[in-house]
């Protein structure tokens, strides 16, 4: 990876990130904001492939494990953002992907990650909820990630797919 592509891409995750952690807290449903650092992985993931967004989604999440007011062990949303990513790119296709195809592979990210997330939680005996609000809290995070998609993902995927034109897929 050239180091304007790496630079592009950590922006591109710190700015989600700090979107995240600050502007959104300020419009959360039932404690729970969207995750804009997944859609950059998912945007990345259509884009560039399951490498590329691998990479990139454990440095998202390595960041947003380590960034207040995290309150769980680090490392569970590094996990769940690399699965994402793999898993995200592996579903991109060699044509431009329709509106219809990036929502769904949006619903299903977030579900996976989001689960992911609360699974390791639950296995390491982290601090958490019940089940019933475990349930609650996935489909409140996968209604969210689904309402921004189509304001965070045309520019993400466009950014991405500047950065090499000639290896972008999508």
């Amino acid at each position: 990876m050239s180091a304007v592509r790496a630079l592009v891409a950590v922006v591109a995750v710190s700015l989600a990130l700090v979107l995240q952690v600050s502007v959104f807290p300020h419009f959360a449903w039932d404690g729970i904001v969207p995750n804009l650092c997944l859609l950059v992985v998912v945007g990345a993931a259509l884009t560039r492939g399951p490498q590329f967004a691998a990479v990139l989604g454990f440095v998202a999440g390595v960041a947003l494990d380590l960034a207040p007011p995290a309150d769980h062990i680090a490392g569970r949303w590094a996990l769940a953002l690399v699965v994402v990513g793999y898993v995200a790119g592996r579903v991109r296709q060699d044509v431009r992907p329709t509106a219809t195809a990036v929502v769904a592979t949006v619903a299903a990210s977030s579900f996976v990650g989001t689960s992911v997330f609360a699974i390791s939680g639950i296995l390491l005996r982290d601090p958490s909820l019940s089940i019933g609000e475990l349930l609650q809290v996935i489909g409140v995070a996968l209604l969210w990630d689904i309402l921004l998609t189509p304001f965070v993902l045309p520019s993400v995927m466009a950014m991405f797919r500047r950065l090499q034109p000639d290896r972008a897929l999508a």
